[in-house]
């Protein structure tokens, strides 16, 4: 019996930065993994680039438009038969104020702080190369 090759959903995720600090947002009521702090991003729509998703994603998530920075590192991660292949791009520059568009609240972190969050699992496992990645 040939297996069935998985399915993968590209998904880009924003390290935006300001002073040292990172933006982290919180999944609304009534969403998957609600309650949860997310960084900013979301899925790649099929036939889009990944910088031209992160870019829309984050105009819709946070009504802002971002010059989207380096790709820092790619990670997978699977939730049951779902196999997430996250991008994390690093944000610095953007143009209009962050507001909560999609998200319960948005906040800024220190890296120290972000182990205490309550983070979906595919970030949680990747803590330390963001660490890495941002220092």
């Amino acid at each position: 019996m040939k297996k069935k090759r998985p399915n993968w959903v590209p998904v880009v995720t924003a390290l935006i930065r300001k002073n040292g600090k990172l933006l982290v947002g919180l999944r609304p009521m009534g969403n998957s993994m609600a309650g949860v702090w997310e960084f900013p991003g979301g899925k790649v729509e099929p036939g889009e680039e990944p910088v031209n998703a992160l870019y829309r994603e984050l105009e819709e998530e946070l009504g802002i438009k971002a010059d989207v920075g380096d790709l820092k590192f790619i990670s997978s991660h699977r939730y049951g038969e779902t196999n997430l292949l996250l991008m994390f791009f690093e944000v610095f520059y953007w143009k209009g104020e962050l507001k909560p568009v999609h998200h319960e609240e948005l906040k800024w972190v220190s890296l120290a702080e972000l182990p205490l969050l309550d983070l979906p699992e595919a970030n949680r496992a990747v803590l330390p190369r963001i660490y890495k990645a941002l220092t």
